[in-house]
């Protein structure tokens, strides 16, 4: 297990994570800000000045998971990650890639109060000179405000401690008492086992009256989604995706969805690529519409959009792949494509 110790900056993370590890059996310190400090030395100067902070870098988030992943293989037991996490994105790419590797995390929000929090701010003691301290505090006030914009999800999301008057100890105390009770429990997310080779996935369109389509939004991964799923050994693509549709949204296809769009997908390490289809669903009636129930912990939410909407949705290579399957589905034909271009 990890106990991923989250809130903003100064909400003492780190110093009660210090203390947590020798209240929790055979508990190790996982620290993933050492993998931003490594970045310094592994990038490019160009790529380093693409970002601003380097949990926007996608390489920061795999080597997190990565570098869990083995770190865990190493020592086994519990490892206590104290790191912020304010992008809901970030945390079901990071969380989803864990559970990808079966490595459930205890998801911990330390939250004091505003007041508190800005005093403990003012009297944090930075090495280095004054302007660097300077910058070191205004880089924690500056995080205040997206911290309390993301409360929503982080309280849905993590076992919340008001830290206001705790000390590190106790606070340490409180998250030990929550993670061996179990009353924290594991974080709602699942993932299928991460693919060792190039997979077969389908995926099925379905729309409304106005013919805007239905996208999922999926909690084990950034951006939004097609209902659908890898085809499983021995599947046919089509019962794969009349059947991810009914595992996924509750939705019973009446009649064999119509192929559109065949995509080769690339391999780019560490992901494998390999055939993702695209099928028509048909309209749903405003009562299976209504019906629509998402599976417990893969998905958050649903939504009808038209295609200017899902442009700012999906990552452009998904978007491109919807693009190519409406082209298809008004001329009534079967588009091939191989990263997201046709061919042919």
């Amino acid at each position: 297990m990890i106990v991923w110790v989250n809130g903003t900056f100064s909400a003492g993370k780190t110093t009660a994570a210090r203390e947590l590890i020798d209240l929790i059996p055979n508990s190790t310190l996982y620290d993933p800000e050492v993998i931003g400090g490594m970045l310094r030395y592994l990038l490019p100067r160009k790529r380093l000045e693409e970002v601003t902070d380097y949990q926007d870098s996608p390489i920061w988030r795999r080597m997190v998971v990565d570098a869990a992943s083995a770190l865990f293989s190493e020592v086994g037991g519990v490892l206590v990650a104290p790191m912020t996490l304010l992008r809901q994105e970030y945390r079901d790419e990071i969380f989803g890639g864990l559970a990808a590797r079966r490595i459930p995390v205890c998801h911990v929000l330390l939250a004091p109060e505003e007041t508190i929090l800005r005093a403990r701010i003012a009297a944090r003691d930075e090495p280095g000179t004054p302007d660097a301290e300077e910058r070191v505090r205004q880089w924690a006030y500056d995080h205040i405000e997206p911290y309390k914009q993301a409360l929503g999800w982080l309280r849905d999301d993590a076992h919340v401690i008001d830290t206001s008057y705790l000390t590190p100890r106790e606070t340490a105390e409180s998250i030990a008492e929550a993670v061996l009770s179990g009353s924290s429990g594991a974080c709602a997310i699942v993932q299928t086992p991460e693919p060792t080779g190039e997979t077969v996935a389908a995926g099925v369109l379905l729309f409304d009256h106005k013919d805007r389509v239905l996208l999922v939004d999926p909690t084990y991964k950034p951006a939004w989604e097609f209902p659908g799923g890898v085809v499983e050994p021995g599947e046919s693509p089509t019962r794969a995706g009349v059947r991810e549709v009914a595992e996924e949204i509750g939705v019973r296809l009446d009649t064999t969805p119509r192929l559109l769009v065949v995509d080769w997908e690339a391999p780019r390490p560490p992901a494998y690529g390999g055939v993702r289809m695209l099928f028509d669903g048909g309209r749903l009636a405003p009562a299976a519409a209504a019906g629509i129930r998402l599976a417990g912990d893969e998905l958050r939410a649903w939504r009808f959009v038209s295609e200017e909407e899902a442009a700012s949705l999906l990552p452009p290579h998904r978007y491109e792949r919807l693009r190519w399957a409406l082209r298809a589905r008004e001329c009534s034909k079967v588009i091939a494509l191989e990263g997201g271009t046709p061919i042919g």
